[in-house]
């Protein structure tokens, strides 16, 4: 999240220029006082008052803000629940930088009026500045009900959709605050944004570019536009955008990182190390830079310095896979073979236990290919692993699509999911119909638990075959962790998959729903797909034994111990 000051900036410049909407404050001020002060308590409103704050306001206006804050302050000590000088106080508060003051200000007014939509705005930003993004959604989803064609109101409250996941609603607010301010290069600017993070990027990065003709001031309109470029593959824009942002914006961890990210793509490792040293600088505990800042060392070869990185890396997030396998490689370059063995086991182990550990039906087709794609992609080439697969299918029916679900995968497999969304929804962008790329997507959506979005991708995966036994399959497992057995089972029959984890699902959804004969026919097959996975057959043998199968527990534990 951008600062509090920059990101009050990116639509509000100083008092008196619009953005800080101090016409629209001061309007409701003069001609909505009456209202305002009758929310309080029901008294009828005090003209003298009012005259007060007009007096208040003329000070300001013409430069004399300290003598306003006193007169407001003398106001609000003989009459502490006035809305109108309350939200004078807080206008003048964030003028002089008080933010959190000015935070608190508004909010004490918005209690006193809880119809005002210029206060519900102002507090809806503050609260969404401040990380409050469900109370701020709920405030702004108030104001656009009471100002529904107010441009700052669609704006912020796009932004909080956003930050709430929800970037379709997201979209509808920006186009909305884009018909009350179509000249306005600041919503240009985040409906670019916006349709970036939809992925539709090319489109985004349109309107990046035109906000940054148009005012090349923007707050981080050099970032957006990298940000950009690198999803539609565009190293070199990319680099050249990053380099501008760093330079307006020294101590922007992100675009610092995003810098360091392109250089590793293009080799540049010394650079890279470079800045992602200055974005650690900043933060000292950013994992994504010291995982980059491992990698860099290791490719120059400074083992020891690579070790101590990833071992730091792991240390703060265990879960890393890429930290375990580039710790193994600075290991090997150490000749500590053991250590470097017991990296690579661990790395495999945790593969092994990941979604996509799963075998794609095509993977007798990909597998000559897949070790040496995947050290490619490990090493930064990605134009080199693309052009692996196109080889080794050349003159079959494989399409540049399907290329890049191939190395979107094999992203998605070695822990990388920004790389990995990024070449799927490529090969969704030059062909919609590419089998694979939406299954993919929803199974990483599942992995993270979004249970929702995972079920939309594979039944879009399934609208364009409806026959792709992956999508039936995960749809399946998409139920088993909702509990609708029935349908679980349904599902994972037809899907007619050989993965164990999947028939371990199928064979519990059976228990659950009373067929026995048919849980244990498929926990047969899940002893034999499975019984070179520890952990599957030891889950198999605990759910046997629960459902009262014990001899059949039984003899696939003799069957395991005679392997």
């Amino acid at each position: 999240m951008l600062p509090l000051v920059v990101f009050l900036y990116k639509v509000s410049a100083p008092w008196p220029a619009n953005r800080l909407r101090a016409v629209v404050l001061l309007a409701a001020l003069f001609a909505g006082g009456a209202t305002l002060h009758a929310q309080n308590k029901g008294r009828p409103a005090v003209s003298p008052l009012m005259q007060e704050v007009h007096q208040a306001l003329s000070l300001a206006k013409h430069g004399d803000r300290q003598g306003a804050m006193n007169l407001v302050l003398r106001l609000l000590d003989q009459h502490p629940d006035f809305a109108p000088a309350i939200k004078l106080k807080a206008m003048l508060l964030e003028e002089a930088g008080r933010i959190s003051e000015a935070a608190a200000a508004y909010e004490q007014a918005l209690k006193l009026a809880p119809r005002d939509g210029d206060l519900l705005l102002k507090t809806g930003i503050y609260k969404l500045a401040g990380g409050q993004t469900a109370e701020a959604l709920k405030l702004l989803q108030q104001c656009v009900r009471i100002l529904p064609g107010d441009g700052d109101a669609q704006y912020y409250l796009a932004q909080a959709y956003h930050l709430n996941g929800e970037d379709e609603l997201a979209l509808r607010a920006i186009r909305l605050s884009l018909k009350a301010e179509p000249d306005n290069p600041s919503v240009w600017q985040k409906y670019g944004e916006l349709l970036c993070s939809t992925w539709d990027c090319g489109a985004g990065l349109k309107w990046l570019l035109k906000a940054q003709r148009s005012d090349q001031t923007l707050p981080r309109i050099d970032y957006d536009i990298a940000a950009a470029d690198y999803k539609l593959m565009d190293l070199v824009g990319t680099a050249q955008h990053a380099t501008r942002a760093v330079e307006l914006q020294p101590n922007d961890v992100t675009a610092l990182r995003l810098l360091a990210t392109v250089d590793m793509k293009l080799a540049k490792w010394q650079d890279a190390r470079n800045a992602f040293e200055r974005a650690l600088a900043l933060k000292s505990a950013d994992v994504e830079s010291l995982l980059g800042l491992g990698q860099c060392e290791l490719e120059l070869k400074n083992y020891p310095a690579a070790v101590d990185r990833l071992q730091t890396v792991l240390r703060l997030d265990p879960a890393r896979l890429l930290a375990h396998f580039y710790l193994s490689r600075a290991f090997a370059g150490m000749g500590s073979m053991e250590d470097a063995e017991h990296e690579a086991a661990l790395h495999q182990l945790m593969m092994q236990q990941a979604t996509f550990a799963r075998t794609a039906e095509n993977e007798g087709r990909e597998g000559p290919i897949k070790a040496q794609a995947r050290q490619l992609l490990a090493d930064h080439r990605e134009e080199d692993a693309l052009r692996l697969y196109r080889e080794h299918f050349k003159g079959t029916g494989s399409t540049p699509a399907d290329a890049y679900v191939f190395i979107g995968t094999l992203y998605l497999f070695m822990g990388n999911s920004e790389d990995g969304l990024r070449n799927l929804h490529h090969a969704l962008d030059i062909q919609p119909t590419v089998r694979g790329a939406h299954t993919y997507e929803g199974i990483l959506a599942l992995k993270l638990g979004d249970l929702s979005r995972a079920e939309k991708e594979f039944k879009a995966e399934l609208d364009n075959d409806p026959s792709y036994q992956m999508a039936i399959a995960e749809i399946g497992e998409v139920r088993y962790h909702q509990g609708r057995w029935s349908d679980a089972a349904e599902q994972l029959a037809k899907s007619k998959i050989k993965t164990p984890e999947l028939l371990y699902m199928l064979c519990d959804s059976y228990f659950h729903i009373g067929k026995v004969s048919e849980a244990n026919l498929t926990a047969e097959t899940v002893a034999a797909y499975g019984r070179n996975n520890p952990q599957v057959m030891k889950d198999l043998i605990d759910l046997l034994q629960r459902n009262g199968q014990t001899d059949l527990a039984h003899r696939l534990s003799a069957n395991l111990a005679q392997k």
